[in-house]
């Protein structure tokens, strides 16, 4: 829906600051040329929709050039979604940070132009937080030196917002607020947005894949006084270019940021497109080597523009982090950490593939060797970069007050989230409006700050039919959808056009969700523009509406780069899309007129839906007729596996995927449900291919993994086929390490510490745990490191609990043990003894163990009462319950 309501207040207010002179936004004559011939081609494209009437306006120099420079570059969705007075608003702000903070004019115009001016951080749903936050802020920061205003919008981001994990969709800054929490990359693009609407230049910086764990992260640079900083998204620290990744970061292999429009930085360029220019900023974080690959063909003659894929195991999976396209010579590069990445390369349906490990290698060669039907098994051993983090100095004065302002802020923060619905008053909320107690007590719970919406809703459900159809519906919806839900969309849903009670109705028909889009009242909009015949058509012959689509709505793969998916409403306006758009579009004005339609979550592949099948729908396809007729050839694959120890059941995305082989020769992952990775849950060999699994007819590539306690990886590739109407048959080999469990250190088993329920009565690890082996962990409360180890843990309680020795688990201090939440993390051991290290054990193991930074935590090892330690992990690392299992199962 376009965002051009209730803006004209907020623009008056900003029209003084636009009528205080006329001057250039771009003083650069050849730049401001290359923008507008950018600008006239975004418009050539874009002709239906009347998008640009923006421009038809009364507008100075500065905010023409300004905002020519905005539609040059962004991507379709903020063009056909949101308003060119929206546009206009936040130009305006912009400026009139830069002409009140005391810093503003000492901002280069590039950097202002590429790190101030763009409104867009990542994929996240546009609103109106750079005027909301100004208000707050400005007083706030103003008398500020530009580093500490950075430092200081931090702490006022954490005031408002902390860490927890949630899906891929990301919320709006004025979402986060309004949640009190969000991912890393929902933090970091709240503090990008919150540092730009008070004229700081910021810009996401994101690590795809980590390189020694599972997993990926996103903070934040900020520029000061001609230098970019790093900072933890809010996690305030004392000072700038310290947070609790420096570690991890400097085992990292790639760490990028997309610059909106065309830049010219100093950075490494990784790519330019028509809406952004992706810069590689490893070199800010670890030592990195360049590497120059060479694809030939199986004869050994360079080929030119073939795809090279540089790829970091993650999940179980060789993940894509960097895509490059050979030169004539058949040559690419790539700057990165001193690691190892598979090397995948390919074109016109051949590809081969190669481990690179920079630093030992500055060239490598890659042959397309292999094709479809090739089937092979091979071993790879991945080692990642070793650590070399060095963190900045803090003194004790500067940790004190650091660690005094976040408890005031923890404190501000929960004053807020006080307010949100608890259980009982949901309960007490549903029994007087007679509905389901125990899914309206979920309901409300989950949507946080968005309850009232949510509550406006249910109030509406006066027939014992509509609660039913009501709750159902809600939910359908995503938890995080519970959170930024409108009440106009939850009511255009509720009044689908459900012609019978199906449950195939109610989830391909009423639910308004369809892939990973913010939701919209595309249905009411639908039944406004579609005309009462062509509905009625379509309803009766389904696939009228997929040649329509397939007829009408051009696909370009470039329009949309870097944005988050464009609205229905928007496709139906521009009649174009990328392809992902255009496909929930489909799926959406296909529910509209009570057709049943998805996508699929496993393929991506789009359906209409049946009670008993799904028809798989090309809207690249013009002819519906051989569409109906094509029926998909389908296999089956069965898999064995052998146990080994710790590992009853391999888990999909933590030990194994699968990937089809497209017909480029590229991979596309197939998605099977996650579940809560960290809990346990999701897809397994025996939920998936114990009995097997049925697939498209095609090439796949099956890879497994097994994560060592160093960040290395022991992967197997297989390569196989699946051919209709038959079964593939293959072992899941989980490769396991031939070292067995060795002493590295020692630790004395005789500290003491403080265990909660002995009231300041010390106690020595021997005396709480007996003789034998136990755990000792060094908490950090509420850092993300610390939350992914806990939940990890909780994974592995059964087999915890089974080897039955006592995990001591310490809070550095009284004031960490008094945030910690214990009911964020259910299904810990029973074995775990909680105290407060009041003895020093972190310094201990951190002297014992030879860590080079012992501020980092969480802190985990496993010694026994000999004083042997046999295994240690610090830091961010995801799979620790599985690291812990390992090396118990080998003592």
């Amino acid at each position: 829906m376009r965002h051009s309501t209730l803006l004209s207040g907020i623009i008056c207010m900003l029209c003084l600051l636009a009528a205080c002179g006329d001057s250039h936004f771009m003083t650069d004559a050849s730049y401001r040329s290359r923008v507008e011939r950018d600008f006239q081609q975004k418009k050539a494209l874009m002709p239906q929709g009347d998008l640009f009437a923006i421009f038809d306006t009364s507008l100075s120099d500065y905010e023409r050039e300004a905002l020519e420079f905005l539609y040059a570059y962004m991507p379709l969705a903020d063009i056909a979604d949101y308003s060119g007075e929206f546009h206009l608003m936040n130009v305006r702000a912009s400026r009139q940070a830069a002409d009140e903070m005391p810093w503003g004019k000492r901002i280069p115009e590039d950097i202002f132009r590429h790190f101030v001016l763009p409104v867009r951080v990542n994929n996240e749903h546009l609103d109106s937080a750079r005027v909301v936050f100004y208000k707050e802020l400005k007083d706030r920061v103003k008398t500020l030196s530009l580093q500490d205003a950075i430092l200081e919008v931090n702490h006022w981001c954490h005031e408002k917002a902390i860490y927890t994990p949630s899906d891929a969709r990301t919320s709006s800054p004025l979402a986060t607020v309004r949640t009190a929490y969000g991912r890393c990359g929902e933090e970091s693009t709240f503090l990008v947005a919150a540092l730009r609407s008070v004229g700081i230049p910021a810009r996401q910086v994101y690590t795809p894949c980590w390189a020694h764990t599972d997993d990926n992260h996103a903070w934040v640079e900020a520029w000061a006084d001609g230098k970019w900083y790093f900072l933890g998204a809010c996690e305030p620290e004392p000072v700038l270019n310290l947070g609790w990744f420096n570690a991890p970061a400097s085992r990292g292999m790639l760490m990028h940021t997309k610059v909106f429009g065309r830049y010219e930085g100093a950075e490494e360029v990784m790519s330019v497109t028509p809406t952004y220019t992706e810069i590689n900023v490893i070199g800010n974080y670890a030592p990195t080597a360049k590497a120059s690959v060479t694809v030939v063909d199986a004869g050994g003659v360079p080929v030119d523009s073939a795809c090279v894929e540089f790829k970091l195991y993650n999940y179980a999976e060789f993940y894509t982090v960097a895509t490059k396209y050979t030169s004539a010579g058949g040559i690419c590069g790539l700057t990165a950490g001193k690691g190892d990445m598979l090397v995948w390369a390919s074109k016109d349906g051949h590809f081969g593939f190669a481990r690179l490990s920079f630093g030992k290698q500055s060239e490598l060669t890659v042959k397309l060797d292999k094709k479809e039907g090739d089937a092979f098994a091979i071993d790879m051993d991945i080692v990642p970069p070793s650590e070399t983090a060095n963190l900045p100095e803090v003194t004790p004065e500067q940790r004190a007050e650091n660690d005094r302002r976040l408890a005031q802020e923890d404190s501000i923060r929960n004053a807020y989230t006080a307010t949100f619905m608890t259980e009982d008053a949901a309960r007490a909320f549903a029994r007087r409006y007679k509905l389901d107690e125990d899914a309206v007590a979920g309901i409300l719970v989950a949507s946080r700050g968005n309850h009232k919406v949510i509550c406006d809703f249910m109030t509406r459900l006066r027939s014992e039919k509509s609660k039913k159809g009501g709750i159902d519906l809600l939910q359908r919806i995503s938890a995080k959808d519970l959170r930024d839900v409108r009440l106009e969309v939850l009511i255009d849903h509720m009044l689908s056009n459900v012609r019978t009670d199906a449950e195939y109705f109610r989830k391909y028909v009423r639910n308004p969700r369809v892939s990973n889009e913010m939701l919209t009242p595309y249905k009411a909009f639908f039944r406004k523009v579609v005309s009462k015949e062509d509905a009625e058509a379509y309803v009766a012959q389904p696939m009228k509406l997929v040649e329509w689509v397939a007829g009408n709505i051009r696909v370009d793969k470039h329009c949309n780069l870097g944005g988050d998916p464009i609205s229905p409403e928007g496709v139906w306006r521009t009649r174009l899309a990328d392809a992902h758009s255009r496909d929930i579009f489909f799926v959406s004005m296909a529910r509209s007129m009570g057709i049943p339609a998805r996508i699929d979550e496993v393929t991506g592949k789009v359906q209409l839906m049946k009670e008993e099948s799904a028809l798989d729908v090309d809207l690249d396809c013009k002819d519906t007729v051989f569409m109906e007729e094509l029926v998909p050839q389908k296999g089956r694959l069965v898999a064995e596996y052998s146990p080994v120890k710790s590992l009853d059941d391999p888990k999909y995305y933590s030990h194994f995927t699968l990937s089809k082989v497209t017909p480029q020769g590229r991979l596309q992952l197939l998605s099977y449900d996650e579940g809560d990775l960290d809990m346990g849950s999701g897809t397994t060999w025996s939920s998936l291919l114990k009995k097997g699994t049925v697939l498209d007819a095609g090439d796949y590539l099956l890879v497994t993994g097994t994560r060592l306690a160093s960040g290395g990886v022991l992967s197997r590739l297989t390569e196989f086929s699946i051919n209709p109407g038959q079964t593939t048959r293959l072992e899941l080999v989980m490769r396991e390490s031939k070292d067995e469990v060795q002493v590295i250190g020692s630790f004395n088993s005789e500290s003491l510490f403080t265990p909660l329920q002995a009231e300041n009565s010390e106690e020595s690890l021997l005396e709480a745990c007996g003789r034998g082996y136990f755990v000792v962990g060094i908490l950090g409360v509420n850092q993300e490191p610390t939350n992914h180890a806990l939940r990890d843990i909780a994974a592995f309680k059964p087999g915890l609990e089974k080897w039955g020795r006592k995990m001591v688990l310490l809070f550095p201090n009284e004031a960490q043990y008094k945030k910690f939440r214990p009911d964020e993390f259910p299904g810990l051991p029973s074995t775990i003894i909680y105290g407060i290290d009041t003895n020093g054990i972190a310094a201990q193991i951190a002297e014992a163990m030879k860590l080079r930074h012992k501020e980092i935590l969480p802190v985990f090892i496993i010694a026994d009462t000999f004083n042997r330690v046999v295994f240690v992990s610090q830091g961010y690392t995801i799979g620790l319950g599985e690291q812990l299992m390992k090396t118990v199962e080998g003592l």
